[in-house]
C-alpha cells in the first residue's frame, strides 16, 4: 500500500471511530508499528490528526479518554522521557520527602536517583516501589485499589492516606497538558488520586514530553500554572509560562 493510500486509510478510520491506536492500524492495515507512527506523525505536522499516546485522534474529537497500557506508553518517545526522568532525579536534596506518581516517565526517574538514605519515597505505582526496593531505596506503597491498566493504586484508601502526608517534592505524569483544561488525565479515580497527592507537595512537577502539550483527556486534575512543567521541548504558545523547564 502506498504512503498516500495508507494516510487517507487512517484519516476515513478516524472519520468513523474518532480515534485510533498503533496496535489497531497495524492489524487493521497490515503495516508496521513504525510505519503507523511515522504515518501519523506526517498527518499531525500536516494538521490533519491529533497526536496522541499510542495513536491518534481526529480534529472533531480532540478530548481524549482513550488510557493505553504501561507497554504501550513504554515504547513512545523513549529518548524524552529518559532525558525529563533524569533531570528531574537531580532535583532530589537531601532529607527530601518524595512522592513519585505512577507512570513510564516517573519510573524512569529511578535510574538516576541519588545515592543518598536520607530521601525517603512514597508511590502509587506498585512498579515503581518494587524498582526502589530493589534499589535499596526507603519507600512506601501507597493502599487501595490497583488499576490493572497503569498499574496505579487508585481508590478512597489511596486518598485518605495520601492526605496524611507533606511532601517536599512530588512528581507526576500527565496524559495531557493544555493552557486552558490544565494536567489532564482519562481515569476520575487516578486523577483524583494525582490531585490529593499534588495538594500535599511543596514542590510539584508534571513530567511531560511534548507530545502530551494540546492534549486534552476526559479530568483535569492540576491547574496549568500549580506545579512546574518539565520538558525536552516547549511549543511557542506555551513560551508564555514562567513555569516550564526546558530539560
Amino acid at each position: 500500500m502506498l504512503t498516500e493510500q495508507r494516510q487517507h486509510a487512517i484519516l476515513q478510520l478516524l472519520n468513523e471511530k474518532g480515534s485510533v491506536t498503533v496496535a489497531e492500524l497495524k492489524e487493521l492495515l497490515n503495516i508496521s508499528e513504525s510505519t503507523a507512527r511515522r504515518d501519523i506523525t506526517q498527518l499531525a505536522r500536516m494538521g490533519k490528526l491529533e497526536k496522541v499516546f499510542g495513536g491518534a485522534i481526529s480534529h472533531e474529537n480532540n478530548i481524549s479518554t482513550n488510557e493505553p497500557t504501561v507497554r504501550q506508553k513504554s515504547e513512545i518517545h523513549k529518548d524524552e522521557k529518559r532525558w525529563i526522568a533524569a533531570y528531574a532525579a537531580s532535583l532530589i536534596r537531601t532529607s527530601d520527602f518524595v512522592y513519585i506518581d505512577a507512570g513510564t516517565t516517573t519510573e524512569g526517574m529511578i535510574d538516576y536517583l541519588p545515592d543518598d538514605n536520607s530521601v525517603s519515597y512514597v508511590t502509587n505505582g506498585v512498579a515503581h516501589a518494587q524498582k526502589l526496593m530493589a534499589a535499596g531505596r526507603k519507600v512506601i506503597l501507597i493502599g487501595g485499589e490497583l488499576k490493572s491498566s497503569t498499574e496505579a493504586v487508585v481508590g478512597t484508601n489511596a486518598v485518605l492516606m495520601l492526605q496524611k502526608y507533606h511532601f517536599s517534592r512530588g512528581f507526576f505524569g500527565s496524559n495531557g497538558v493544555s493552557l486552558e483544561e490544565g494536567f489532564t488525565t482519562p481515569d476520575p479515580s487516578e486523577a483524583l488520586v494525582k490531585q490529593t497527592a499534588i495538594q500535599q507537595c511543596h514542590h510539584p512537577y508534571v513530567l511531560a514530553d511534548s507530545s502530551k502539550f494540546d492534549i486534552v483527556s476526559s479530568v483535569t486534575f492540576c491547574a496549568i500554572d500549580k506545579a512546574q512543567i518539565l520538558t525536552e521541548r516547549i511549543p511557542e504558545k506555551y513560551n508564555q509560562l514562567e513555569n516550564v523547564t526546558r530539560v
